[in-house]
């Protein structure tokens, strides 16, 4: 056999598996995804949704946990580009910054009490909760009332969670988990973070 007819026989067998495939997923129903891991690019492929989903009209919340004191280039985008979202930062900073627990703590509440109202509200379609694992694997909110709210969200709503670790309960949660794994990083040679790359 020739390298065009091997070439068109293993196309022809790779599209009668996608579309099985696709046949097979006949169940119509919001997600939740899970992305995590130690790499680079997971809220960066969380914005990635945000921009699909408003794409097609759709409402979308994004709450930022740990993030906040710097200006981030999603925060600038979201509030001039994408005035049919409704961005909430905790605005606090990292944890190792301001090395105060209470006021974590309350400022992880007041942030979860915005992002528990989106997840109540039928008129988004897809809430982001940025950093959120951040906020469980450090005991700041309570692990079982996050993924209660999350459960009983409108049933048309998507949730997209982000953030290293996330423990077994957000694995067992989410229908997908993405783990974004890094192999090398910039940083660790020396190099800055850069304006419109890392933040």
């Amino acid at each position: 056999m020739d390298k065009d007819a091997k070439h068109k026989a293993s196309m022809e067998k790779q599209k009668s598996n996608v579309d099985a495939s696709i046949a097979a997923a006949d169940t119509e129903q919001s997600i939740v995804l899970l992305l995590t891991g130690n790499g680079k690019g997971k809220t960066s492929s969380a914005f990635g949704m945000v921009m699909r989903a408003m794409g097609y009209g759709q409402r979308v919340g994004i709450v930022q946990f740990i993030k906040g004191e710097q200006l981030s280039g999603e925060e600038l985008f979201a509030r001039e580009h994408l005035p049919d979202s409704d961005f909430y930062q905790m605005g606090t900073g990292f944890t190792w910054d301001t090395q105060n627990r209470q006021s974590d703590i309350e400022a992880a509440e007041r942030t979860w009490a915005e992002a528990a109202r989106m997840l109540q509200d039928p008129a988004y379609d897809l809430v982001v909760l940025d950093e959120i694992t951040y906020m469980l694997s450090f005991d700041y909110l309570d692990e079982a009332q996050v993924i209660k709210t999350v459960q009983a969200r409108p049933e048309h709503q998507s949730v997209v969670l982000t953030g290293r670790g996330g423990g077994s309960g957000l694995q067992t949660l989410a229908d997908t988990v993405s783990e974004v794994k890094e192999v090398k990083h910039a940083f660790r040679a020396g190099i800055k973070a850069r304006k419109g790359v890392d933040y």
